[in-house]
C-alpha cells in the first residue's frame, strides 16, 4: 500500500531530479553539497539522482543522435553537461562542402550566402564556426552569380514532390533561342551538372515524340530548371512506368555528358593525352580495350550529343575510331 508519505518522497525526488536536469541543460555546474543542502537530503541522494539523469541521457542518445554526458569538472568542483551532436559535420567536412557549393555557382549570390550561413551554423560546432567562416570569406565575397539570376528552389522542390508521387506536370519552358514551349511531362529525376540543375522527364505526347530526331525515344528529355517559366503539378493525375522500363538515374548519369539530348550510342577512340584517369572520370562507362606505345584505345557508352563537344575539346589527344 502506497502511503501519503511515500507519495511525498516520490514527488520530492521527481522535483529534485527535474531541478538538477534543468540546471545542467542550462549549462550550469551542479555542486553536490549545495544541492543536497538546498533539498535537505544526503549528498548520496544527489549522487543517485545524477546517475539516473546520466542513464536517461544515454538512452536518449539512441533516439536523437545527440550525446549528452554528465561529467565531474574538478576545477569547477561540480558536475556539468558535456554536449556532442554526433550528426554534426567536422570543420573539414563543412569546409569542403562550402567550397563545392561556391564553385558550383548554382544559386544567386544572396541565396548562396544564406545557404552557406545556415549550413555552417547548423552543422558545425560553435567553437569551429569562426575558422570555417574565415576560410571561405574571400571566396564568398567575390562570388559571381550566373547570368540567369533566377531563384528556383521552391520550383525544384515541387518538381521533386511530383517525381516522388508520380504526378504529371506541365511546364512553360524557355529554350536557348528564347522560344517558349509548353510541355506535359512525366518527371523522373533532378540532376546537377556544371552550374545548372536539370529536370529529366518523358514527354506525354506521342505525336510530338514521333517527330523527334530519335523517333519515339525511350530516353527522357532534359530541361534546365532555371529556364522553366511556369510549373503546374497535377496532383490528381498519376503516371505509371512499368518496372522493366523504369528510369534508373544512376545508370543514366553514367552515360550523359553535358546534359545534351540525343540517343544512346557507343563511341570508340584512341587517347594520347597525359591523364587517362581524367577520361574515365568524365566517362564513367569507359573501358580500356588496349594500351600500346603510350596510346589507349577506349570504348564508352554515352547518351546524347555532349560527347561530340567533349571530343572537340580534347584536340589532338583524341582520335575517333567509331
Amino acid at each position: 500500500m502506497v502511503t501519503k508519505r511515500t507519495e511525498e518522497i516520490k514527488n520530492d525526488k521527481i522535483q529534485r531530479i527535474l531541478g538538477i536536469y534543468t540546471k545542467l541543460m542550462d549549462g550550469k555546474t551542479v555542486n553536490k553539497q549545495e544541492i543536497a543542502a538546498r533539498y535537505n537530503v544526503h549528498p548520496r541522494s544527489i549522487q543517485r539522482d545524477i546517475k539516473d539523469i546520466t542513464d536517461f541521457l544515454e538512452r536518449d542518445e539512441l533516439n536523437t543522435g545527440v550525446f549528452n554526458s554528465v561529467i565531474y569538472d574538478k576545477n569547477a568542483d561540480g558536475y556539468r553537461l558535456q554536449y556532442e551532436n554526433v550528426y554534426k559535420l567536422s570543420p573539414q567536412q563543412i569546409l569542403a562542402i562550402c567550397k563545392i557549393l561556391l564553385d558550383s555557382r548554382a544559386f544567386v549570390k544572396e541565396e548562396m550566402s544564406e545557404i552557406i550561413d545556415k549550413l555552417i551554423h547548423a552543422a558545425v560546432d560553435k567553437n569551429d564556426q569562426p575558422q570555417v567562416e574565415q576560410l571561405i570569406k574571400n571566396e564568398e565575397a567575390n562570388y559571381v552569380e550566373l547570368q540567369h539570376k533566377t531563384r528556383f528552389l521552391d520550383k525544384m522542390w515541387d518538381i521533386g514532390q511530383a517525381i516522388q508521387n508520380h504526378y504529371y506536370i506541365e511546364i512553360e519552358y524557355r529554350r536557348s533561342d528564347n522560344e517558349i514551349k509548353k510541355r506535359r511531362l512525366k518527371p523522373v529525376a533532378i540532376m546537377f551538372s556544371e552550374f545548372y540543375f536539370y529536370l529529366t522527364a518523358f514527354i506525354d505526347d506521342e505525336e510530338l515524340r514521333a517527330n523527334f530526331e530519335v523517333a519515339n525515344d525511350s530516353y527522357p528529355t532534359i530541361y534546365r530548371i532555371d529556364r522553366i517559366k511556369s510549373l503546374k503539378v497535377f496532383d490528381d493525375s498519376r503516371f505509371r512506368i512499368p518496372y522493366g522500363s523504369r528510369f534508373e538515374e544512376g545508370e543514366f548519369r553514367k552515360r550523359v555528358q553535358f546534359m545534351y539530348g540525343g540517343k544512346l550510342q557507343t563511341v570508340r577512340f584512341k587517347y594520347k593525352g597525359s591523364s587517362i584517369e581524367a577520361v574515365k572520370d568524365r566517362l564513367p562507362t569507359a573501358e580500356i580495350e588496349k594500351y600500346e606505345d603510350g596510346v589507349y584505345t577506349v570504348r564508352a557508352e554515352v547518351f546524347g550529343k555532349g560527347i561530340e563537344r567533349w571530343i572537340r575539346g580534347q584536340g589532338d589527344a583524341v582520335e575517333v575510331l567509331k
